[in-house]
């Protein structure tokens, strides 16, 4: 019999909030935490809005040291894990090292640490040659993105299977998936999984500025992303992790472990077509969608809530609503559908797990989150996008999408306890 797996516990780090229940405070309220940026002067930049967090490493709870030797995204991501396992009470449990496993997600890494350092041994870009004795001592496990999962089996003591995933924007979805696969094929008990990203440096403004992804929005950054509507022009940046303990059914029943939800499904697709195009049909999203689905024989109909990927870009938008109307047929307009980067903004290879940790919350509280912003919807998105305010709803079963640049289309199903009995397939 497949091993199946459920989360236990979940530990967020995100703008408007850190910790869980500030994060889950924020998106049921519908706040948007998006302002113009702090971190750096954003006055060169096109796009000069971000979804910041307010971070206190010491507050956290890290020491001087490991705020000395961590950047930014492994902060996030220790903090984040300290918080799941607390949650999860797994710590007083006999678990083999060897039986706990780390996987974690990021799309670009140290990128912080990374360019204020070059940042000093160029002499702010005027040396071509930079000079390497000015670097700090932990300069390569910057250079090298896995030392976020090392950080991670660190502090939880995992000594089973560690990874790294980084699949651009999906990576906090596929990192999850990596994790459920390790708990059902028997290589780990009990998993650490999530993701981390922490781009906000002018570098990654730059970039972004110079596709026009990211909104020109500067004079409200309030309202600045808005998924699905129709004055939307373009996504907020942000940043933040969460993580989950993932554990096998059967084990955490016997100890009486609190269980948020199962993840039953999970599928990835790539669209092999544009590094940053999308093709309008939903065509990889939708199959997707249909892969995870099936994986426990659930029909189209058995979804009650779906966290879009929803970036608030106008070829995204329209992407996964065309997805969503080829993979779940004409029920996919009486699923409420809602976009939390409205309020959050997109952290990059974080956002998937956050926003799978978001629909755990949901599941728990029979809560959708909903979109923020959403006043003048795009008639080509034509679904329930939960405008506003959050809704009261009832919900088994629960999809989450994301979508990435390179073409990857990720889809993950959560259940509530008890709602799918299955045998995959």
């Amino acid at each position: 019999m497949t091993k199946r797996a459920v989360i236990t516990g979940v530990g967020i780090v995100a703008p408007g909030g850190v910790g869980r229940e500030a994060a889950w405070d924020l998106l049921s309220s519908g706040r948007t935490a998006t302002r113009r940026i702090s971190l750096f002067d954003p006055a060169p930049f096109r796009s000069r809005v971000a979804a910041e967090v307010d971070f206190d490493p010491a507050a956290a709870g890290l020491t001087p040291r490991q705020v000395r030797r961590m950047d930014r995204a492994a902060q996030f991501a220790v903090v984040c894990a300290r918080e799941a396992v607390e949650d999860s009470g797994i710590a007083g449990e006999p678990v083999p090292p060897e039986r706990t496993a780390v996987a974690l997600g990021s799309a670009v890494g140290c990128t912080m640490g990374l360019e204020e350092e070059y940042v000093v041994l160029s002499d702010s870009g005027r040396r071509w040659l930079v000079d390497h004795s000015y670097g700090v001592p932990h300069l390569y496990g910057y250079m090298v993105p896995s030392t976020l999962a090392v950080e991670v089996a660190h502090e939880v003591g995992a000594e089973g299977p560690v990874a790294l995933i980084s699949t651009g924007c999906t990576s906090g979805l596929d990192s999850i998936g990596h994790g459920v696969q390790l708990i059902e094929e028997g290589s780990a008990d009990v998993v650490i999984a999530g993701a981390t990203d922490a781009p906000l440096s002018p570098i990654t403004a730059a970039c972004f500025d110079a596709i026009r992804a990211t909104t020109p929005n500067n004079d409200d950054p309030e309202h600045a992303s808005r998924p699905f509507d129709r004055d939307r022009d373009g996504f907020v940046l942000g940043e933040g992790a969460a993580v989950l303990v993932l554990e096998e059914k059967a084990a955490a029943e016997r100890r009486g472990a609190r269980i948020y939800g199962e993840i039953v499904g999970f599928a990835g697709r790539s669209n092999a077509f544009h590094m940053t195009g999308l093709k309008p049909d939903g065509r990889e999203m939708a199959e997707a969608i249909s892969s995870a689905l099936d994986q426990v024989k659930l029909d189209p109909t058995a979804v009650d809530y779906i966290n879009a990927h929803g970036s608030g870009t106008k070829q995204n938008d329209r992407h996964e609503t065309a997805a969503f109307k080829r993979s779940l047929g004409e029920h996919a307009r009486q699923i409420p559908v809602s976009s939390i980067k409205s309020m959050v903004g997109h952290s990059l290879g974080a956002i998937g797990s956050i926003e799978v940790a978001a629909c755990a919350l949901a599941l728990d509280r029979q809560v959708v989150p909903p979109t923020a912003n959403l006043k003048n919807p795009d008639p080509d998105c034509d679904l329930d996008y939960v405008p506003l305010v959050a809704r009261e709803h009832r919900m088994d079963v629960v999809l989450s999408v994301g979508s990435g640049f390179g073409g990857f289309q990720s889809a993950m199903v959560l259940a509530r306890p008890g709602a799918v009995p299955y045998e995959r397939s």
